[in-house]
């Protein structure tokens, strides 16, 4: 078998896999939180698993009683579908490169400028080599975290549907102005710590979030925390996979994701490499400063509260 055809059968089995955890939200989780135990040194994957695990929360949110009655159901349907998209999309661009990577790193017949048959950007295709020539695991990372909010910025973000629906609205303000818009960290011991974004709109925004999140994630004091709680609790999207252990349940129910939404089929991506002709993103790659974890369960507990209250305001 010569060396061309071993290569396409390689890229269809990516293609092929890639397809296969594709489903939905609980397949994506499980597939980057199993690559980075076998990868480790691919740190964006552990932080795609955890955001994930946080997506499906947010889904689950959607057709929870509070929610149901804040939100009309035409505008919960438009934020699940952008979760959903997005999270999609995130996956079938990037799981592609973590399985090129893991095999390549088995000594097969893989090169890095093969992610273009994978529809993956330039931008990532010399990453990839400045992270296998260097080993900075760091940069991968913040690499890995333009890339996939630029691809949703083209993809997703722009879209008139989402814009009008969700980032023009007075209740979009109303959440962003009581920071509901956030991502978080629990651990077996109880404890919670995460980060919040104003301004999800804003594509920079969204890139100093990943980037404060990977530092928070990877932070001494908590990591082995946080992995404990990964390896330890399946992710069904309910958030009762975090509040039984942290003392945090309310009377707002929070439904299991594959009891609640059906697989749903996705059109293909537009392929468009935003890293043609775009601006430098320099600037992007600055390192955030370090510092040290905050533990916020009663700040999360608060807005709970005031998500409560607005949930009443709302049946009046």
């Amino acid at each position: 078998m010569n060396h061309l055809l071993v290569t396409e059968t390689q890229l269809h089995k990516i293609k092929r896999m890639t397809m296969k955890n594709n489903l939905d939200n609980i397949s994506r989780t499980k597939a980057y939180e199993r690559f980075y135990k076998r990868n480790p040194e691919i740190r964006w994957a552990l932080l795609a698993g955890i955001v994930s695990r946080n997506a499906g929360w947010n889904m689950t949110d959607l057709e929870s009683t509070w929610f149901k009655e804040i939100l009309e159901p035409s505008t919960r349907a438009t934020i699940f579908a952008m979760y959903e998209r997005s999270n999609w999309l995130i996956f079938q661009d990037a799981y592609p490169q973590l399985l090129l990577y893991e095999w390549k790193k088995k000594n097969q017949l893989l090169e890095f400028e093969q992610l273009k048959a994978l529809n993956v950007s330039s931008f990532m295709q010399k990453e990839w080599q400045v992270f296998w020539d260097k080993r900075d695991e760091i940069r991968l990372c913040t690499a890995l975290i333009i890339n996939e909010q630029q691809l949703l910025e083209k993809e997703v973000m722009s879209r008139k549907t989402y814009s009008k629906k969700i980032f023009h609205t007075l209740r979009y303000q109303l959440e962003e102005h009581a920071h509901f818009s956030y991502v978080l960290l629990p651990t077996l011991e109880g404890s919670v710590y995460g980060q919040y974004v104003r301004n999800f709109a804003d594509v920079g925004q969204r890139i100093k979030l990943g980037k404060r999140l990977a530092m928070l994630l990877f932070h001494p004091t908590i990591h082995t925390d946080i992995l404990d709680f990964m390896y330890s609790i399946e992710h069904t999207g309910s958030r009762r996979d975090y509040e039984r252990i942290c003392k945090m349940e309310s009377q707002n129910s929070s439904p299991i994701l594959r009891w609640t939404y059906p697989i749903f089929s996705h059109p293909p991506a537009k392929g468009i490499d935003w890293s043609t002709n775009h601006k430098d993103v320099t600037s992007f790659f600055r390192r955030v400063k370090e510092k040290k974890p905050k533990e916020i369960r009663r700040w999360v507990h608060k807005k709970r509260v005031e998500l409560y209250w607005l949930y009443k305001v709302s049946r009046l």
